[in-house]
Parts: C-alpha cells; structure tokens; sequence
C-alpha cells in the first residue's frame, strides 16, 4: 500500500519516487494517507521528506572526456574546428616568424595572411611551396 502513498509524496514534493523517504516508525499514519492533502500534512510534520539529489563531483565529470576516450567518426573525436584552428595558428606564427626574420615585406605578409585566413593553405609546407613559386622571399 506505501507504493501509492510513495507516488503521491513523490508528486507533490515534485522528485522522482526513489527520493522519498517514508518514516518507517508512521507506517500507520502513511498508511491511512489517501489524498495528496493528508500526504502533504505528513511532510509538514516530517514524516515524509525528500532525498537530496545526488550530486556527481567535479572529477567525475571532467574524467573521461578526452580525445583518446571518444569514439566515432573523424569529426566527432576532433571537431573540424579545432583542426583548423590549430593549423591556422601553426601558418601565422610561421608567417610571422618570416617577417620578423625579414624574409617577408609587409605587403607580402598581409597578402598571405589574409589567404591563411580563407584556409587557403593545407598546411605549413603547402604555404611554403606557394611563398617559394610566387617569389615572395625577400632576397
């Protein structure tokens, strides 16, 4: 007979059945509680309370989340993104390492910059082999 009163409780504490607690001492009285009223005089008195949600830990949920771990296809381990963030990143410390070194003139170096941008370039050797067919080293 508690099942019923438990669901009652459980809709009017607003959580699921597993987090209602019956006072087993007032079995009695929770017994002869039939209407969401009588189950709701019983929570004021304290006879029925509600679990507190269970929380998981800050470690629990940062753990087993990495790359290794994911499975699937290409883009769902390492987003299309990230992929391009990091190669775009690698073409303008390139680019500006080459300007520092004055290989590259500004003029050159916004040009090509501006083509990065547009994920022009594959790769830092495909951004070298373009630097090298158009002649835009400095000599």
């Amino acid at each position: 007979m508690a099942s019923m009163q438990k669901k009652l409780a459980a809709s009017v504490l607003k959580v699921g059945k597993s987090r209602v607690w019956l006072n087993p001492q007032k079995k009695a009285d929770i017994d002869k509680a039939i209407t969401k009223w009588d189950i709701r005089k019983l929570v004021k008195k304290g006879d029925i309370k509600s679990h507190p949600k269970k929380l998981k830990t800050p470690g629990l949920i940062k753990r087993r989340k990495g790359e290794g771990r994911r499975k699937g296809k290409k883009h769902s381990i390492v987003p299309q993104k990230r992929i391009w963030m990091s190669n775009v990143r690698a073409q303008r410390r390139m680019l500006k390492e080459m300007k520092d070194s004055s290989q590259l003139d500004n003029v050159n170096y916004r040009k090509l910059y501006r083509l990065v941008k547009g994920g022009m370039f594959r790769s830092r050797a495909h951004l070298r082999l373009y630097i090298d067919q158009n002649n835009m080293l400095k000599k």
